[in-house]
């Protein structure tokens, strides 16, 4: 198998996992916070996306985010300068959790330009240093980060889908 099926398999695998975590949520239930300054479902699933639009538009391709360049955050009723993640509790406890289906449609959009730049990629792309905050490391990271980033948080929604509505339902 070449690397770029493998990957493109691994962030296809992210869209199958979703459904399990989101289908049949209410707003209620996806703005919900176990406690204070915890994160809710909604929260930690635009952050997912933002995160993927910030790896792969902003750090990979150097553009500006689909949340910023096709307006997704007037879609979202989200500031601009929303950034998806280091929040203080105050900051968790104030977010508006937009509709899940249009954070849905944001992720859409995100994966589908997503594995575009996967597809267009050559062999030596993958090779390409890149600066990060935490260091450099070669762009292929970024695929791979993108994906273990979003497992960990599916992780985090389903613990809390079962804390809001009991196991496996």
């Amino acid at each position: 198998m070449e690397l770029k099926e493998y990957l493109k398999m691994e962030i296809e695998g992210l869209d199958r996992q979703l459904p399990r975590v989101v289908d049949g949520l209410t707003q209620e239930e996806i703005s919900w916070q176990p406690k204070s300054g915890c994160n809710s479902i909604g929260l930690i699933l635009f952050h997912i996306f933002k995160a993927e639009d910030s790896f792969i538009q902003a750090r990979l391709k150097d553009t500006k985010e689909l949340y910023e360049s096709e307006n997704w955050y007037q879609k979202l009723g989200l500031d601009v300068k929303e950034q998806g993640a280091h929040y203080t509790e105050a900051q968790v406890n104030a977010f508006k959790v937009p509709k899940l289906a249009t954070i849905l449609e944001y992720g859409a959009a995100v994966r589908k330009a997503t594995l575009a730049q996967l597809d267009a990629a050559k062999p030596a792309d993958f090779d390409k240093v890149m600066k990060m905050p935490w260091g450099d490391m070669p762009a292929i990271m970024l695929y791979s980060i993108t994906v273990s980033h979003a497992v960990g948080h599916i992780g985090e929604m389903s613990y809390l889908r079962g804390l809001k509505r009991g196991m496996d339902k």
